[in-house]
């Protein structure tokens, strides 16, 4: 299966920014799993489980397939971009 950055022509760097939202008690083990992803790096966190992040590329995956990553796990209520910067 091609990975985002390959359909779109192999960008030499991307960076984004997001808010993460924890499920209620959730926060320390999400704390846990977004700190364990490449290119994840956690700026921020809110006393009720919000946290603000940076993804960049990393050698386990594009910006964008993190991204899409956050979906699906199993700590997360919701997960929005905030901003998106792509250099080719």
């Amino acid at each position: 299966m091609l990975k985002r950055r390959q359909l779109l022509g192999g960008a030499k760097s991307e960076i984004a920014s997001a808010i993460v939202h924890a499920l209620p008690g959730r926060a320390a083990a999400l704390r846990a799993r977004l700190g364990a992803m490449p290119g994840v790096e956690i700026h921020a966190e809110t006393h009720d489980g919000r946290f603000v992040i940076s993804v960049e590329d990393s050698e386990g995956g594009s910006t964008g397939d993190t991204l899409l990553a956050l979906h699906r796990i199993e700590e997360v209520l919701a997960a929005a971009l905030v901003a998106h910067y792509e250099a080719r």
